[in-house]
């Protein structure tokens, strides 16, 4: 029981869909009908509002690490099942027809509670190339890659396996991001989308 119920929270906090319900309340209306489409705070920012994209942000980097702590005290040993549950949650909620947004922030939070070190990494890469490049795309997909070579480096064999899963799922979420970055139209943070 403790694994399931582990994956069950992990799933039920990665569902929340924080960008969808700050968007609402805060009078910026449906955010699937903003953009790109997506619930995450990448799409936020298009409606120009950024105090709610940094708290959409922050609270799905934050249920992320939230799953993975709370499953870790009340089912000691489920860490790692409850943030696999918790990103599936992020990526496919059941509550917007499993519509749901690509990862990044809620596996940086999935990955900073499992292993803080690999997650100052996740933040630096991420961070690094979107104030170098201002492309969220490909700050994104690089930083999930360098979940579990960092885990890898760092002697977290037992990770390794689960985060190269969840960054093949980023990358496929961004499949779209990935062929418009191989033909040169990504849009960069603070242009319009076309």
């Amino acid at each position: 029981m403790p694994p399931a119920a582990a994956i069950l929270l992990g799933y039920l906090l990665g569902s929340i869909p924080f960008g969808v319900l700050l968007t609402r309340l805060g009078g910026a209306g449906d955010l699937r009908q903003i953009g790109s489409g997506n619930i995450g705070a990448t799409n936020v920012l298009r409606t120009g509002r950024k105090g709610l994209a940094a708290a959409t942000l922050l609270l799905d980097l934050a249920k992320g690490a939230a799953a993975v702590l709370l499953a870790d005290w009340l089912f000691p040993g489920t860490a790692v099942l409850a943030g696999m549950g918790a990103f599936l949650g992020h990526c496919y909620p059941v509550w917007l027809r499993f519509r749901g947004g690509k990862g990044v922030a809620t596996l940086m939070g999935i990955v900073v509670a499992l292993h803080w070190p690999s997650g100052l990494v996740y933040a630096a890469v991420w961070l690094g190339l979107l104030a170098a490049l201002r492309i969220s795309s490909l700050a994104g997909i690089t930083a999930a890659i360098s979940a579990p070579v960092s885990a890898a480096f760092w002697g977290r064999i037992d990770l390794v396996l689960l985060l190269l899963a969840l960054a093949l799922i980023v990358l496929w979420k961004h499949r779209e991001n990935i062929d418009r970055l191989l033909s040169g139209t990504e849009p960069r943070i603070g242009k319009k989308r076309e």
